[in-house]
């Protein structure tokens, strides 16, 4: 499975480790992604995601129902 947030689509980034002589090293940035669970009101019935903690940000304001639907994933099956 991969480590990507299913509402907003955040996946690892590539980058570099940088020592203190300056040297380079590849590095992979995660997303921090955390299994929520979150209240469907339309569904009447609590879905679990993996989601981001900018997605936790994003959806007190926003709402799930339109974030999914931006998404384009289905709750249902969740």
């Amino acid at each position: 499975m991969s480590r990507r947030c299913e509402l907003t689509g955040k996946k690892a980034n590539n980058g570099y480790a940088v020592s203190h002589s300056h040297r380079r090293t590849k590095k992979l940035q995660q997303a921090n992604l955390q299994w929520k669970r979150i209240w469907w009101a339309e569904g009447n019935r609590w879905v679990r995601l993996r989601i981001s903690t900018k997605a936790i940000k994003t959806l007190e304001t926003r709402g799930i129902q339109a974030m999914a639907k931006e998404a384009g994933i289905n709750l249902n099956h969740y």
